[in-house]
Order: C-alpha cells, then structure tokens, then sequence
C-alpha cells in the first residue's frame, strides 16, 4: 500500500511539473503565447522603449523582431534593437513557452519593462539556454545592467 501511494504522490508531482514543450503552438499571425490578449492599440517600438520609461520602468505593449528564443525551454526570447543589441523577454513568472520558429517573426509584447543587473552567472546560464559554445561562454565576464521585459503575454504580428 505504501509503494502505491509513493508511485502515486511521484507520479502526480512528475506530471503536474511537466511541460510538453512539443505542444506549443507554432509561430503564426495571430497566435498568442501566454495569458494576455494582446490589443494593437497603444504599442511602440522596441527603439523608442528606453525612451518611455520613467523611474526605470515601463508597463504596456512593445513591438519588434525575433532574433533569438530560448532553446531549453522557449521560456525567453530577444527581440532586435536598432543598435544591432536585443531586448531580453522573459516570460512572467515562466508561465507560457514559445517555439524556436519564432525567431524573425514581428510580435507584440505586453508587460513590464526595467533596468536590472544581470550577474555573470546568469549571463552564462543565458547564454547556455541560447545553445553558445563553450568557448562563447567562457567569454562571459562580469556582471551588465540592462533593460529587460517580463511579459505577460506574446503576440505573433506577422
């Protein structure tokens, strides 16, 4: 009766934690990751961000390319800067997953915007999630500040 309920208790935590990463929908006009229904109204792009934030923040819709998703788990994206840099996504509190075939896609995204630090621990673990080389990694020095985005939602525009 014990091993029973033990299979059962591992079995529940096992599949309650587990995300079928091959069930995200792939990238396609009007496809929505995440739980916002994202309107077009009010977006800017993702060149006049830094501008818009006030006290280190920005809340509301941004627009921009795909130029790069997590490959672990499609848990963040990088959306293309006019300066050749990427905006780092992170999806809120790792709530939804976006597919590889995201990448060169236009998308909105909805959320909130701020200036962290990022350390050199979690700039390698980025970078590991990206799929870089252990060389491009062992390249990684020091911590950066950076805006980034947690949002709360992602939509394919084109």
């Amino acid at each position: 009766m014990k091993k029973l309920l033990l299979f059962s208790v591992l079995f529940i935590a096992i599949t309650a934690n587990a995300q079928d990463t091959d069930a995200i929908k792939p990238a396609a006009k009007g496809v929505v990751y995440g739980t916002t229904v994202i309107e077009s109204d009010d977006v800017i792009p993702v060149s006049d961000l830094e501008s818009k934030m006030t006290n280190g923040g920005y809340q509301g819709k941004v627009s921009g390319k795909v130029t790069e998703v997590c490959k672990t788990m499609g848990c963040w994206i990088k959306i293309e800067k006019a300066d050749g840099t990427a905006l780092m996504v992170k999806s809120k509190e790792h709530g939804f997953f976006m597919p590889q075939d995201l990448v060169g896609r236009n998308v909105v995204i909805e959320g909130t915007a701020s200036v962290k630090e990022v350390s050199e621990d979690k700039r390698k673990h980025f970078a590991e999630d990206a799929g870089k080389s252990k060389e491009e990694i062992k390249k990684i020095k020091g911590s950066v500040k950076e805006v980034q985005f947690v949002a709360s939602g992602v939509k394919v525009v084109d």
